[in-house]
């Protein structure tokens, strides 16, 4: 997880708008930035955000 921000907060609104912007899934956005999911998952579950697939955002 390189060049992305490492505050979860940023973190979070970084990932949404890049989702919102760039992306029609999670899956895709991963791929493409060479993100391990479950890695940016748990970071973010940690902080108490949730992917919610059908918004396609975190929450």
């Amino acid at each position: 997880m390189q060049n992305i921000p490492s505050d979860p907060i940023i973190l979070l609104s970084f990932i949404n708008t890049r989702l919102r912007d760039c992306y029609q899934s999670l899956d895709q956005l991963c791929a493409d930035l060479d993100i391990d999911r479950k890695s940016l998952e748990s970071t973010l579950n940690d902080a108490g955000f949730e992917y919610m697939p059908e918004q396609n955002q975190f929450r």
